[in-house]
């Protein structure tokens, strides 16, 4: 068996197979109940109405029998795709010995532990396990930070998505997650990311990565800036919900020299771009950099299983016992999942395999530019993708109408993606890294099918 033939076998065979358009009857009826039972804020059943059955690797069957071509990953959570074999073995295998243990240790915890040895650097030589999510981790790094430095403020950027708790959800820009809700934890302070294709600075493209890394240092050793030195710099090494926007490996680089320079703690949060999706174990590994903390969960368990983690330099680990607790903190089920899928991750090279499928993917997604004047740009690293939709490429208005009628019609044809960005007009692909080579071209093909078709005006 070829290695290819591998991953063919961990997905369900015909997809995708739409046998009526979803949502279907048997959809209907259970998204109604959900309607009429949960909260309002409910969001992905809306924007891909159906009922989900089971999965397999990267494909979906809803209760209707359609299967799609998964190009979300659960949000990038199910990096090694649905019912990995080797992952549920060693989560069934746990079950049934112990599944919680707070912070006490275990064989099992060890496991995990000697896991994200294997790929993190050397000099990210501590870990500590938070709650369940992602916002979990990041507000551990703050802490941690905030705890070292005795310094408050925290510098974010412009585009960043770091969760929904209290301090996560203050260092995350997106309005419609902020407006509403009154005051957040107070200290932030946001600045430009470098968007190349929405430029903020107005200055040559070529140059704004370096503008926007001289605008952070410029706030921090300028007395009338109204910058006092902070804590911590955290950003995502790509932005995801901002809309998949890439940041120059210079970037990243004059980031970490300037930090250093300023005794400042540089967090990267690799929540969504981290454990293989950018063709790198971590993102931050593309400019050659260590920052001083990162934060991890989503693919951190494997199959779903909820966990999050930070690793830090030795010299932050000053923290006495007790410092920092959570219940949630000692889920065996996911240190033995997650543990297994790290290790399978490493073993079959999936960062390389990733980073080789996601320039096959760009060559088309560029192509897709190219031919439909709605398209503005295409963009990506690894299987971390996204297409912004327009008006049309010479105003480069934003299209979010456009971006979810991509969303909507590929759905309906058998494939599942997102939307995120900046307008919310950016059609977002994380398709799992052990999708096929096959199923990745066949889903790229549909939603071509798609962007024609609007253009054309053919699709409402």
């Amino acid at each position: 068996m070829d290695n290819e033939k591998m991953f063919e076998q961990m997905s369900m065979e015909g997809a995708p197979k739409i046998v009526t358009v979803p949502p279907g009857p048997a959809s209907k009826e259970i998204l109604q109940y959900q309607a009429d039972n949960e909260s309002s804020a409910v969001s992905y059943s809306k924007g891909m109405p159906m009922a989900i059955a089971k999965a397999k690797g990267a494909t979906i069957e809803d209760v209707d029998g359609n299967i799609y071509i998964d190009m979300f990953a659960g949000a990038g959570v199910m990096a090694l795709g649905h019912g990995h074999d080797e992952v549920l073995k060693a989560a069934h295998a746990q079950i049934d010995k112990v599944t919680h243990t707070l912070d006490i240790p275990s064989p099992t915890r060890v496991e995990m532990v000697k896991a994200l040895r294997r790929i993190l650097p050397k000099e990210l030589s501590r870990v500590f396990f938070g709650g369940p999510t992602g916002s979990d981790a990041v507000e551990q790094a703050i802490k941690l930070a905030k705890y070292n430095t005795k310094r408050n403020g925290i510098i974010a950027f412009e585009g960043a998505y770091h969760g929904m708790t209290g301090v996560a959800l203050a260092l995350t820009t997106d309005s419609g997650h902020r407006d509403g809700i009154g005051e957040l934890v107070p200290g932030v302070q946001f600045i430009p990311y470098p968007y190349t294709y929405r430029n903020p600075f107005g200055c040559p493209d070529e140059d704004l990565d370096l503008q926007c890394a001289d605008y952070l240092e410029r706030i921090l050793e300028d007395s009338h800036s109204g910058t006092s030195l902070p804590a911590a710099v955290i950003l995502e090494s790509v932005q995801g919900e901002g809309g998949t926007i890439i940041p120059s490996p210079r970037f990243m680089q004059r980031v970490r020299e300037i930090t250093k320079k300023h005794g400042i703690i540089m967090i990267c949060d690799e929540i969504q771009a981290g454990l293989g999706r950018t063709g790198k174990m971590f993102a931050f590994e593309h400019a050659g950099i260590v920052p001083d903390i990162i934060t991890m969960s989503k693919a951190l368990g494997g199959v779903g299983f909820p966990i999050s983690a930070i690793a830090y330099r030795e010299e932050l680990n000053t923290w006495p016992a007790g410092k920092t607790i959570g219940t949630f903190r000692g889920n065996m089920i996911a240190f033995a999942a997650g543990a297994a899928a790290l290790n399978w991750m490493k073993d079959n090279k999936i960062p390389e395999r990733t980073l080789a499928l996601g320039e096959k993917a760009m060559v088309r997604f560029k192509e897709i530019e190219a031919k439909y004047d709605i398209v503005g740009e295409a963009r990506g690293l690894g299987l971390m993708i996204a297409l912004e939709m327009v008006t049309d490429s010479k105003s480069k208005t934003p299209a979010e109408a456009l971006a979810k009628k991509v969303r909507k019609y590929a759905h309906q044809r058998g494939v599942m993606i997102e939307v995120g960005g900046h307008h919310n007009n950016v059609a977002r692909l994380l398709p799992p890294l052990v999708i096929s080579e096959e199923y990745l071209m066949k889903g790229i093909d549909i939603i071509e099918s798609v962007v024609k078709d609007l253009q054309d005006g053919k699709l409402d």
